[in-house]
């Protein structure tokens, strides 16, 4: 029996996006519902707010001028814990106080991938985020979770320091856009079809297996 080709699938999302979050647990429940298929699965920057400064802002000040006001957010925010709850996820967005520019968050998500670890670094730093209320614009916060799994904390200290792969995360996050991507998360399947939105996972897992199948049928040919 032939080896199957692996299946591409580039998930385009934010570390600040909370149907990221929950759309990060529904791709993995989709390719745990598909085993047989061979996947290569790779996370990749768009931000969600470009116009947030390095330093970041108060979460108010965010809030206040994404949505009006901090009170029109909550209903919104209601929605997005309740469907964050039903996949065993935890947001708490009241303890969120500072709303970050996540270039360095992407940086660190690069980084791990090169020790096979992006899903990891993205998990541990959303679960800070939406669960911990934590500050991702905070250095020692950021080497804390690179540490946590398994980047050596001295050397991601020094590289935060510098402007190491600042640009090809920009660049990254500049070409999804401009392929079209304006709403995240989003699926990429074989850097050919994209599915938008935090899907069901048995949709998700219906597209993986259809296109995986249709990759290998043309392979063959």
């Amino acid at each position: 029996m032939s080896t199957l080709k692996p299946l591409q699938i580039d998930v385009v999302s934010d570390v600040v996006c909370p149907w990221c979050y929950i759309g990060k647990h529904r791709i993995e429940s989709a390719l745990a519902l598909v085993p047989d298929v061979p996947v290569k699965l790779n996370f990749r920057p768009f931000f969600l707010n470009p116009w947030v400064p390095r330093e970041g802002i108060s979460r108010e000040a965010y809030l206040t001028q994404k949505f009006g006001s901090v009170e029109a957010y909550k209903g919104i925010a209601g929605r997005v814990v309740a469907a964050a709850s039903e996949e065993g996820l935890v947001y708490k967005p009241e303890l969120v106080a500072r709303q970050p520019n996540t270039t360095d968050c992407h940086r660190l998500i690069l980084w791990a991938e090169a020790i096979g670890k992006a899903p990891e670094m993205k998990q541990r730093l959303m679960e800070l985020y939406f669960r911990d209320g934590g500050d991702l614009t905070d250095v020692n916060v950021l080497v804390q979770a690179a540490a946590d799994i398994g980047l050596d904390a001295d050397d991601v200290r020094k590289r935060l320091a510098t402007d190491e792969d600042v640009a090809r995360v920009s660049a990254d996050a500049q070409e999804a856009a401009d392929k079209g991507i304006s709403g995240v998360p989003t699926y990429v399947f074989a850097q050919k079809y994209a599915v938008s939105g935090a899907q069901d996972p048995n949709l998700l897992a219906r597209a993986i297996r259809q296109v995986s199948e249709e990759i290998n049928a043309q392979a063959a040919e």
